[in-house]
């Protein structure tokens, strides 16, 4: 915006680069360009300024498709000012002599004439076919069809503005035909959700399954060697015992030998001990018997010799003939 400044009679006008100042003087300008600076007197001075940068307005239209269907379309239209002195003499720019400020409301006028054409090459596109046709093809070509709109409209041509720029943001239908239009897609991925989770599911069940019979493989095996262990180590034991019982078998018969032989030797001893002791008169063998127990006093308390006994023993001495003689 353009800055004045008042002294006495006379003002200053000081203006921006992206702002064309046109002083008229008497229905004629005077003065005519970019950034300038001077000095007017404001009772005679009507001053125009038109902006020079590029603008953007929004864009929000809402339609019907061929089918009878509700579709918005919201974007952003960019405009700039293409003749400032053809663009003044059609639209009201003037600003107070005093202060600078606009006099009217020039670009909503100028915006509301970009509107008027772009939602009139809206409608006209979103006619042309069913809604879902217009989805599919999302913003693009309606993008198109709207800047050659724009650009071919004399209305634009004949106040000097020119669009420079169309984006569009946002191409929808109604929030019920939305959720209906995305039923179906729903439908189909969570059908694709449930048949993958029951593949996982089935896969996992599978997977169980294959764990299962492999543990009941291994304990199957596991039984199959412990049964083999168990008989292993019967059959073990069984010769353990019979190796056992022949050893104890061996030993006894072995030792049933020795016993044998050792009492087969006493026996002979004692035989052959009895044998010379055979022959002998009674006599020497009481005296044998006398001489042994003569060996034996120091341990014998008592000893009882009867009569008869003695009797008898000197009778066998005296009919001994080895003592006789």
């Amino acid at each position: 915006m353009a800055t004045i400044r008042n002294l006495l009679f006379f003002a200053q006008l000081r203006s921006e680069a992206s702002s064309h100042i046109i002083r008229y003087r008497n229905g004629k300008v005077r003065q005519s360009g970019r950034g300038l600076v001077f000095w007017f007197r404001p009772e005679t001075a009507s001053i125009a300024e038109v902006p020079m940068d590029d603008r953007e307005m929004t864009l929000f239209v809402q339609g019907r498709s061929q089918d009878f269907q509700t579709v918005s379309v919201q974007g952003t239209v960019g405009w700039h000012v293409v003749d400032p002195a053809l663009l003044a003499d059609r639209v009201d720019f003037t600003i107070s002599p005093y202060s600078g400020k606009p006099q009217g409301e020039p670009v909503p006028s100028i915006e509301a004439r970009i509107t008027g054409i772009a939602n009139q090459a809206v409608l006209q596109y979103l006619g042309t076919a069913p809604v879902r046709a217009l989805l599919d093809a999302g913003p693009g070509p309606l993008r198109a069809q709207l800047e050659a709109a724009l650009a071919a409209d004399p209305a634009l041509a004949e106040i000097g503005v020119a669009a420079v720029s169309v984006r569009l943001t946002n191409l929808a239908p109604s929030s019920e035909l939305e959720r209906a239009l995305q039923t179906p897609t729903f439908e189909a991925l969570q059908q694709k959700a449930d048949e993958a989770t029951f593949e996982r599911r089935a896969l996992a069940v599978e997977k169980e399954r294959a764990i299962a019979e492999n543990e009941l493989a291994t304990r199957i095996e596991l039984a199959r060697r412990e049964k083999l262990l168990i008989a292993e180590e019967a059959d073990n034991a069984r010769n353990r015992a019979a190796g056992k019982a022949d050893a104890q078998q061996v030993e006894a018969k072995a030792e049933a030998d020795r016993i044998r032989v050792v009492e087969g030797a006493k026996a002979e001893a004692e035989q052959a001990h009895i044998a010379v002791y055979r022959d002998l008169p009674p006599a020497v063998l009481f005296g044998l018997a006398a001489q042994q127990l003569a060996g034996k006093l120091d341990t014998i308390e008592h000893v009882n010799i009867t009569p008869d006994l003695l009797a008898t023993v000197m009778g066998e001495f005296r009919k001994s003939p080895v003592l006789a003689g």
